[in-house]
């Protein structure tokens, strides 16, 4: 296991990027939470030169159809977005570790599977 793996839990990571953030980011976008076609969870990878590795996980809801819809413009939709909050789950990353705030960096949408697409996040801790 990492050096932060024993941090990083799945309560932790629930805690920081909570999962009605999902359906208040959707009701931003659509006006209904409903119409989102996936749920939005935040995945810890590891740690490495660059910082700490973590994901932003896009799994696919019931009935919905993940592949269908455009995902790969997301980080930059996630990037600004105010109840996403990507400076505000890089400060609570941060915190985790004992650190008071961090910069962070999202990758390009990858696509891992039908049901889950992943948007890599490396947080640097300051």
């Amino acid at each position: 296991m990492s050096q932060y793996g024993d941090i990083f839990t799945d309560d932790l990571l629930l805690t920081i990027f909570p999962a009605e953030r999902t359906d208040a980011f959707f009701e931003a976008l659509f006006g209904e939470a409903e119409e989102g076609s996936y749920d939005i969870g935040l995945g810890y990878v590891g740690e490495n030169d660059s910082g700490l590795e973590f994901e932003m996980q896009l799994k696919q809801r019931p009935g919905k159809c993940l592949a269908c819809n455009l995902t790969f413009g997301l980080p930059e939709v996630f990037a600004r977005h105010p109840i996403i909050n990507m400076q505000g789950v890089a400060d609570a990353v941060a915190q985790a570790i004992g650190q008071k705030t961090a910069s962070w960096t999202l990758g390009a949408t990858r696509q891992v599977s039908r049901e889950l697409s992943v948007i890599p996040l490396t947080i640097q801790p300051e």
